[in-house]
Protein backbone atom coordinates (compact mmCIF):
# COMPACT_ATOMS: atom_id res chain seq x y z
CA UNK A 1 0.00 0.00 0.00
CA UNK A 2 1.34 3.24 -1.09
CA UNK A 3 0.91 5.72 1.74
CA UNK A 4 0.78 9.74 1.24
CA UNK A 5 1.23 11.38 4.67
CA UNK A 6 -0.62 14.41 5.50
CA UNK A 7 1.13 18.06 6.65
CA UNK A 8 0.49 19.19 10.54
CA UNK A 9 -2.22 21.60 9.08
CA UNK A 10 -4.09 18.48 7.46
CA UNK A 11 -3.73 16.80 10.52
CA UNK A 12 -4.83 19.08 12.85
CA UNK A 13 -8.21 19.75 10.32
CA UNK A 14 -8.38 15.40 10.51
CA UNK A 15 -8.62 15.92 14.13
CA UNK A 16 -11.06 18.72 14.52
CA UNK A 17 -13.14 16.83 12.02
CA UNK A 18 -12.76 13.74 14.01
CA UNK A 19 -14.30 14.96 17.27
CA UNK A 20 -17.32 14.92 15.49
CA UNK A 21 -17.99 11.63 14.45
CA UNK A 22 -19.39 8.75 16.65
CA UNK A 23 -17.32 5.78 18.40
CA UNK A 24 -18.56 3.12 15.82
CA UNK A 25 -17.61 5.63 12.81
CA UNK A 26 -14.30 5.62 14.76
CA UNK A 27 -14.11 2.25 14.77
CA UNK A 28 -15.08 1.28 11.21
CA UNK A 29 -12.41 3.88 10.32
CA UNK A 30 -9.60 2.19 12.45
CA UNK A 31 -11.17 -1.17 10.62
CA UNK A 32 -10.31 0.35 7.44
CA UNK A 33 -7.11 1.36 7.93
CA UNK A 34 -6.23 -1.98 9.82
CA UNK A 35 -5.69 -0.24 13.27
CA UNK A 36 -6.84 -1.59 16.85
CA UNK A 37 -9.88 -0.73 17.18
CA UNK A 38 -9.78 -1.00 21.18
CA UNK A 39 -10.31 2.13 23.30
CA UNK A 40 -12.06 5.51 24.15
CA UNK A 41 -13.25 8.15 21.58
CA UNK A 42 -9.87 10.00 22.16
CA UNK A 43 -7.57 6.63 21.68
CA UNK A 44 -9.52 6.10 18.21
CA UNK A 45 -9.07 9.69 17.23
CA UNK A 46 -5.13 9.87 18.22
CA UNK A 47 -4.62 6.68 17.02
CA UNK A 48 -6.08 7.50 13.23
CA UNK A 49 -3.97 11.00 13.35
CA UNK A 50 -0.96 9.20 14.36
CA UNK A 51 -1.56 6.67 11.01
CA UNK A 52 -2.46 9.55 9.05
CA UNK A 53 0.95 11.11 10.05
CA UNK A 54 3.51 9.23 10.34
CA UNK A 55 2.19 5.86 8.56
CA UNK A 56 2.97 4.10 11.37
CA UNK A 57 0.03 1.94 13.32
CA UNK A 58 0.69 3.38 16.49
CA UNK A 59 0.95 0.89 19.91
CA UNK A 60 -1.76 2.34 22.42
CA UNK A 61 1.36 3.83 25.20
CA UNK A 62 1.57 1.90 28.18
CA UNK A 63 1.77 3.10 31.76
CA UNK A 64 4.61 3.10 33.64
CA UNK A 65 4.95 0.56 36.47
CA UNK A 66 5.47 2.87 38.92
CA UNK A 67 1.93 3.89 38.27
CA UNK A 68 0.26 0.97 38.19
CA UNK A 69 -0.83 -1.40 41.26
CA UNK A 70 0.17 -5.49 41.21
CA UNK A 71 -2.73 -7.65 40.97
CA UNK A 72 -4.90 -8.36 43.69
CA UNK A 73 -3.53 -5.88 46.14
CA UNK A 74 -5.22 -4.01 48.30
CA UNK A 75 -4.63 -0.36 49.86
CA UNK A 76 -5.79 1.66 52.30
CA UNK A 77 -7.88 4.65 51.56
CA UNK A 78 -5.97 7.60 53.78
CA UNK A 79 -4.51 10.70 52.10
CA UNK A 80 -1.27 9.69 52.22
CA UNK A 81 -2.16 6.40 50.63
CA UNK A 82 -1.01 6.64 46.51
CA UNK A 83 -3.72 6.33 43.76
CA UNK A 84 -2.34 3.51 41.79
CA UNK A 85 -3.86 2.19 38.37
CA UNK A 86 -5.43 -1.00 39.14
CA UNK A 87 -6.53 -0.54 41.96
CA UNK A 88 -8.08 2.96 42.64
CA UNK A 89 -11.52 2.95 41.15
CA UNK A 90 -13.80 5.45 41.07
CA UNK A 91 -16.65 3.82 43.27
CA UNK A 92 -18.92 4.48 46.33
CA UNK A 93 -15.94 3.39 48.49
CA UNK A 94 -13.99 5.88 46.83
CA UNK A 95 -16.69 8.94 46.51
CA UNK A 96 -17.59 8.86 49.61
CA UNK A 97 -14.30 9.18 51.27
CA UNK A 98 -13.50 12.68 49.01
CA UNK A 99 -16.90 13.63 50.41
CA UNK A 100 -15.60 13.74 53.46
CA UNK A 101 -12.32 15.06 52.58
CA UNK A 102 -13.92 17.91 50.18
CA UNK A 103 -17.51 18.10 51.18
CA UNK A 104 -21.20 16.82 49.53
CA UNK A 105 -20.23 18.50 46.29
CA UNK A 106 -17.33 16.19 45.28
CA UNK A 107 -18.15 14.04 42.40
CA UNK A 108 -16.29 12.36 39.79
CA UNK A 109 -15.39 14.85 37.09
CA UNK A 110 -13.70 14.66 33.41
CA UNK A 111 -10.76 16.84 35.05
CA UNK A 112 -10.03 15.20 37.79
CA UNK A 113 -9.95 11.72 35.64
CA UNK A 114 -7.84 13.24 33.05
CA UNK A 115 -5.45 14.68 35.76
CA UNK A 116 -5.32 11.14 37.03
CA UNK A 117 -4.21 9.40 34.07
CA UNK A 118 -1.45 12.14 33.53
CA UNK A 119 -0.34 11.78 36.43
CA UNK A 120 -0.09 7.64 36.18
CA UNK A 121 1.04 8.22 32.56
CA UNK A 122 4.25 10.23 34.07
CA UNK A 123 5.06 7.32 36.62
CA UNK A 124 4.05 9.85 39.22
CA UNK A 125 1.03 8.25 41.11
CA UNK A 126 -0.57 10.84 43.60
CA UNK A 127 -1.66 10.41 46.97
CA UNK A 128 -5.50 10.82 48.03
CA UNK A 129 -5.08 14.01 49.43
CA UNK A 130 -2.74 15.38 46.34
CA UNK A 131 -5.87 14.55 44.33
CA UNK A 132 -8.36 16.11 46.97
CA UNK A 133 -6.33 19.36 46.91
CA UNK A 134 -5.90 19.23 43.01
CA UNK A 135 -10.06 18.48 43.25
CA UNK A 136 -11.01 21.35 45.35
CA UNK A 137 -8.87 24.03 43.85
CA UNK A 138 -9.77 23.41 40.39
CA UNK A 139 -13.20 23.35 41.44
CA UNK A 140 -13.21 26.68 43.19
CA UNK A 141 -11.47 28.03 39.37
CA UNK A 142 -14.29 26.64 37.53
CA UNK A 143 -16.60 28.60 39.47
CA UNK A 144 -15.13 31.79 38.85
CA UNK A 145 -14.37 30.92 35.02
CA UNK A 146 -15.98 29.55 32.35
CA UNK A 147 -13.97 26.42 31.05
CA UNK A 148 -14.80 25.24 27.86
CA UNK A 149 -15.97 21.45 27.68
CA UNK A 150 -13.06 19.58 26.20
CA UNK A 151 -12.68 19.37 22.47
CA UNK A 152 -13.71 15.47 21.76
CA UNK A 153 -17.23 17.02 23.34
CA UNK A 154 -18.04 18.44 20.04
CA UNK A 155 -21.73 18.17 20.31
CA UNK A 156 -21.98 19.70 23.25
CA UNK A 157 -19.33 22.61 21.94
CA UNK A 158 -21.34 23.11 18.80
CA UNK A 159 -24.97 23.17 21.01
CA UNK A 160 -23.42 25.68 23.42
CA UNK A 161 -22.06 27.66 20.86
CA UNK A 162 -25.06 27.51 18.53
CA UNK A 163 -26.93 28.60 21.23
CA UNK A 164 -25.27 31.53 22.00
CA UNK A 165 -25.22 33.09 18.42
CA UNK A 166 -29.14 31.63 17.46
CA UNK A 167 -30.76 32.36 21.36
CA UNK A 168 -34.06 32.36 19.32
CA UNK A 169 -33.39 29.31 17.78
CA UNK A 170 -35.90 25.83 17.78
CA UNK A 171 -34.46 22.63 18.68
CA UNK A 172 -35.14 21.59 15.68
CA UNK A 173 -33.35 23.91 13.67
CA UNK A 174 -30.42 23.24 15.86
CA UNK A 175 -30.35 19.65 15.28
CA UNK A 176 -30.51 20.32 11.51
CA UNK A 177 -27.69 22.41 11.79
CA UNK A 178 -25.85 19.56 13.69
CA UNK A 179 -26.56 17.51 11.18
CA UNK A 180 -25.13 19.57 8.49
CA UNK A 181 -21.70 20.28 10.71
CA UNK A 182 -21.83 16.80 11.25
CA UNK A 183 -22.15 15.84 7.44
CA UNK A 184 -19.48 18.17 6.64
CA UNK A 185 -17.37 16.85 9.15
CA UNK A 186 -17.84 13.32 8.05
CA UNK A 187 -16.78 14.56 4.37
CA UNK A 188 -13.60 15.81 5.33
CA UNK A 189 -12.87 13.10 7.21
CA UNK A 190 -13.12 10.92 3.99
CA UNK A 191 -11.79 13.36 1.90
CA UNK A 192 -8.14 13.41 3.50
CA UNK A 193 -8.22 9.43 4.59
CA UNK A 194 -8.57 9.07 0.76
CA UNK A 195 -5.72 11.25 0.22
CA UNK A 196 -3.46 9.10 2.59
CA UNK A 197 -4.30 5.85 1.16
CA UNK A 198 -4.88 6.01 -2.34
CA UNK A 199 -2.87 9.59 -3.76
Amino acid sequence: MNLTLLNSEECEALQKSLYVLHVNELKHLCTKLSLCEKGKKLDLILRIRHFAETGKKGVRPKFPKAACGEKGQKIEIAVDSLMLRGVYKNDLKNRLFFKGLIGDHFHFTAFGIDWLNKRWMDGDPPTYGEFAYMWETEWARRKRCFVPPKEEWAYINFVQNYDSQHPNASRTHMMQAWARERDRHVKRVESLLERVLFR
